[in-house]
């Protein structure tokens, strides 16, 4: 499958430190985080983050988070940490995921793996689960408890700096690097701890890099580079895991670099290889109840930082007022995504998503077919993400929102 383009170079490690001191650092943090595991406590009492896991030896502050779960005998796969070449990882990215790896116990060597884009553990009995480009595949090789589950739960959340227990049992969080992580608690989940884990490339790939992987023809390419030079501002659709972000990344990449690019994301995962890339990123509500940002005050807040391009990673709810206001008063070249099964499904999401705001159905219709120049859908087959349809917002014969399905 020559089209897959999640593969990419490994991750290597940072100049003048060679690949078997990078295995032996990550392994022996692994190790050390699952040598002496703390004793076990109430969950609510892991609010901060312990000292770090190479450090075995530095005691743990009473209030703070337990070590990472037991590592079976089995053991995770082998990391080949090897240097990807002059288009490799930059040294810092590099030493992010480094960093986290060792601080993930059980999990380091699936972070620093070339290939790894999701992990998910299902509880004890439905085990842990690898997608690595191909579709998710069972990985027996690390079978934890749903003690061992919970903490390194517990353990992740603390790191991206908030807290789980039963009052708050569902929380999504951002580690460093980009890593995204998502645990829901039983009862909630029914079948034990839930894990989620989004591990994003450390190195990112171009848009040539995209198109030589097969996720869009020569055709679709010129479409594509036309889109950016034009500034027409772009819908991103598509099923979750469909490339929507990777896709949006490049192309904001191949902006000119006189732009300023302001991006708003729930949790901050676009990552773009530009000098004027800024992103805000929302918060919830603190234990009281407090201190919620919302999407779409931060849209507010972006169109006073006088952006040239302005990106909303994921459109969800009554921000899609904002944006489509924005992009009606002359901020050209914006984008953002939004999940659909098919083409024809997006008026409908975009329809649903307005209701969200108060807006009429007419609003919507007549705001959507001003702002959004181009709707790009990707659809994932068989492990392969692809530039699917191409389509343009028209208003039916009622005055609804509509799409039309446009060639390359």
């Amino acid at each position: 499958m020559g089209s897959r383009f999640v593969a990419s170079p490994s991750i290597g490690p940072p100049a003048g430190v060679p690949p078997s001191v990078v295995v032996s650092v990550v392994r022996s943090a692994v190790s050390a985080s699952s040598a002496a595991p703390a004793e076990p406590r109430s969950p609510a009492r892991f609010v901060a983050v312990r000292a770090p896991v190479d450090d075995p030896e530095k005691p743990a502050d009473p209030d703070q988070s337990t070590g990472s779960p037991p590592q079976t005998p089995a053991g995770p796969p082998d990391v080949s940490p090897d240097v990807g070449g002059p288009a490799g990882p930059s040294a810092p990215a590099t030493r992010a995921r480094l960093s986290l790896a060792a601080e993930c116990g059980p999990l380091g060597p699936y972070l620093v793996s070339s290939d790894v884009t999701d992990l998910f553990f299902n509880g004890e009995q439905g085990g842990f689960w690898v997608d690595r480009g191909d579709g998710l595949l069972r990985d027996d090789s690390l079978a934890l408890s749903e003690k061992d589950i919970r903490t390194l739960a517990v353990r992740l959340i603390a790191l991206g700096g908030r807290h789980i227990d039963e009052a708050t049992p569902c929380v999504d969080v951002r580690l460093q690097g980009g890593v995204r992580v998502h645990a829901v608690l039983s009862p909630i989940s029914v079948t034990g701890t839930l894990l989620s884990i989004r591990v994003p490339q450390v190195r990112r790939l171009s848009l040539a890099e995209l198109g030589d992987a097969g996720m869009f023809d020569a055709q679709h390419a010129s479409v594509l580079a036309r889109a950016v030079t034009d500034r027409t501002n772009l819908l991103i659709t598509g099923a979750a895991g469909s490339g929507k972000t990777t896709l949006l990344g490049a192309l904001l990449a191949t902006a000119p670099a006189t732009e300023r690019i302001v991006a708003i994301e729930d949790v901050a995962e676009l990552g773009v290889d530009h000098p004027h890339f800024i992103s805000l990123e929302s918060r919830q509500a603190n234990l009281e109840g407090a201190g919620a940002i919302g999407m779409d005050r931060l849209v507010r807040e972006a169109l006073r930082m006088r952006p040239d391009r302005l990106v909303v990673g994921e459109c969800r709810g009554a921000e899609v007022r904002e944006l489509l206001a924005a992009l009606n008063t002359g901020h050209d070249g914006g984008a953002g995504t939004l999940h659909a099964n098919s083409l024809v499904d997006v008026p409908a999401r975009v329809e649903a998503l307005g209701a969200l705001a108060g807006m009429t159905p007419d609003a919507v219709a007549r705001q959507t077919v001003s702002a959004i120049g181009l709707v790009l859908h990707l659809e994932r087959v068989g492990g392969v993400r692809r530039l699917a349809r191409l389509g343009r917002f028209e208003l039916d014969g009622q005055g609804r929102l509509a799409i039309a399905e446009v060639a390359a």
